[in-house]
């Protein structure tokens, strides 16, 4: 059973794509399971993509429901595709599509999150900040530049292929830097600034759209978090640790493409931002430089459980070890319990809302195998009988969920049966336990 358009209506397929599905799922033993994987995995090729294939090939990938193309979702929902790149050509060049989307994105504006195919009306129109009619929204959030870093090096480690690098890419390089340079903000507020009239706090930014007050300390700042809700205190810390592994991407792939300059300013900021991240105990989600923290984690990646899997912490580091502890459990104000599972959601969704992009990067992340199982156990009862990975569900009622065609959250949970099939095959090949309730995993 499949619940995937049919063949002649899917925006794109991969041989090497569907080779891969085919061999995964008859190696998973829960029908179920091995389902929603089919499903899930090629879900961003199946409805998202626009590619438009030639010597510059570009393609425009939307997050879903929303027909606007965010650079952390993008770069999201086409990286399990990587590792077969090199067995299918085509798919290789409509990555190197997002590559230069994503680029040409960034040359519109370093600090808008989502954007139009082409100049558009946007319902944002209104927002008080420097809207354009290329963007959909203008939150600034660092992630969103380190995910355009981060796609660049993967693609070039994955494929070995260094056409997308050109002077545009250099160009939009040398922009982002020149932004995460200004959030910094030693010299003043900078440039940016976004107020929305909206009934929620989390919508919009205070003092006239600067965003509350921080002490320059080195870190950069962020508007908003990668669920596009403010910050409360300006130095959002997991983009922060991603900043400083993208940053050092950049020093590599430029190295390696003989632009010194800009592989110098990418390192030079790496250090100083390295050098100011909290280094002991459980890490705070965000800070000011004035002493105060806020200590929760999001589902929405980066968060602090995803640090491994960005490689910006070892996952049997001491802090990490601490802070994912702290966050899988009751001290953390977004770590959900209930009758349908238990696990991080975020202000975003509400009180009570589970994230199977959470609980995949749980999986992830963790070294037990019994928590995996868990994990697994909980992903499949979230999809309600639709096939599909959502955005939230209940925590007591998996038939409660929100963003029924969430393209991340289907290609994070096929990058994780991938990621088990080739490291621990054998978790795929064994009954999952029963959904545990309210609780806590050790």
């Amino acid at each position: 059973m499949t619940e995937r358009p049919a063949p002649d209506q899917r925006c794109f397929v991969s041989p090497a794509v569907e080779a891969t599905i085919e061999r995964v799922a008859a190696g998973i033993a829960d029908a179920e399971l091995a389902r929603v994987f089919a499903n899930a995995l090629p879900n961003t090729l199946d409805t998202t993509v626009d590619f438009r294939d030639g010597p510059r090939p570009d393609t425009f990938v939307i997050t879903g429901d929303i027909d606007a193309m965010w650079l952390r979702d993008s770069t999201a929902q086409v990286w399990p595709y990587l590792a077969l790149a090199p067995a299918d050509a085509r798919l290789q060049r409509l990555l190197a599509g997002v590559v230069r989307r994503q680029v040409r994105c960034v040359l519109i504006d370093p600090y808008a999150n989502a954007f139009n195919k082409d100049p558009a009306d946007s319902p944002w129109a209104d927002d008080r900040t420097e809207m354009r009619p290329e963007l959909h929204e203008r939150k600034w959030e660092l992630d969103s530049l380190c995910s355009v870093i981060r796609l660049g090096h993967g693609y070039w480690q994955a494929c070995g292929d260094s056409s997308p690098f050109d002077a545009d890419w250099a160009r939009a390089m040398a922009l982002a830097l020149q932004t995460m340079r200004e959030q910094q903000r030693r010299d003043g507020p900078g440039p940016y600034r976004f107020q929305r009239r909206a009934l929620s706090p989390t919508d919009t930014l205070p003092f006239d759209g600067e965003g509350w007050p921080a002490r320059p300390n080195g870190l950069i700042r962020s508007g908003f978090r990668p669920s596009d809700d403010a910050c409360q205190y300006p130095y959002l810390i997991p983009a922060n640790f991603m900043a400083v592994t993208s940053l050092r991407q950049l020093d590599a792939l430029a190295t390696a493409l003989g632009r010194a300059a800009l592989a110098t300013e990418a390192r030079t900021l790496a250090d100083e931002v390295a050098a100011a991240l909290p280094d002991r105990g459980v890490l705070p989600y965000e800070t000011d430089g004035y002493g105060n923290a806020l200590y929760m984690d999001d589902a929405n990646v980066p968060s602090l459980l995803s640090l491994p899997y960005l490689g910006a912490m070892a996952a049997d580091d001491p802090r990490y070890r601490a802070t994912r502890a702290f966050v899988l459990s009751d001290a953390n104000p977004f770590y959900f319990c209930g009758r349908a599972g238990r696990g991080i959601g975020g202000p975003h969704c509400g009180l009570g809302m589970i994230w199977p992009i959470a609980l995949s990067m749980q999986a992830l992340t963790s070294t037990d195998d019994a928590e995996i199982l868990q994990c697994l156990a909980m992903l499949k009862a979230s999809h309600a009988g639709t096939g599909f990975m959502h955005e939230s569900f209940h925590q007591d009622d998996a038939a409660r969920y929100t963003r029924p065609w969430f393209a991340w959250a289907n290609s994070l949970f096929g990058e994780l049966i991938l990621t088990l099939d080739a490291q621990r095959p054998q978790l795929l090949r064994v009954p999952l336990p029963a959904v545990a309730g309210a609780g806590v995993i050790p």
